[in-house]
């Protein structure tokens, strides 16, 4: 049974990113493609790990700890080292985007009193022109 490869343009298509994207991944050391000459061969774990960066990323994660948590997996797959490093890491970022939910709530509540002083006042300078 052959094995699935990639091109770094099929992967930059089927995640809708740029090859220059998977190259700056590559100089992170976060993929590790097999090379041909000049050309680079992406197998199946190497899409996958694309895709779990790409997700770290949307999380809100760094490259760091994305390379950290690389890091751990490829020491011991199974490790609970690993799990405890993902669930320290996820409660930190749960913290931060509360708060800044807390943070956006109150903005939206100052802005709810400005807009209102604003709509009172003109409301009041448009009755007194009448």
């Amino acid at each position: 049974m052959p094995l699935t490869t990639f091109t770094i343009g099929e992967l930059s298509k089927h995640f809708d990113i740029t090859p220059r994207s998977i190259r700056f991944y590559e100089e992170q050391e976060l993929l590790l493609p097999e090379r041909q000459g000049q050309a680079r061969i992406y197998h199946k774990k190497d899409k996958v790990r694309l895709k779990l960066i790409l997700r770290g990323k949307r999380l809100g994660f760094s490259l760091a700890e994305i390379r950290r948590l690389f890091s751990l997996y490829d020491t011991n797959p199974n490790s609970a080292a690993q799990l405890e490093t993902m669930l320290t890491l996820t409660k930190t970022k749960r913290a931060i985007l509360e708060q800044q939910l807390n943070d956006i709530q109150m903005l939206m509540n100052e802005l709810d009193d400005v807009e209102a002083r604003c709509q009172d006042e003109l409301n009041e300078l448009k009755r007194g022109d009448l």
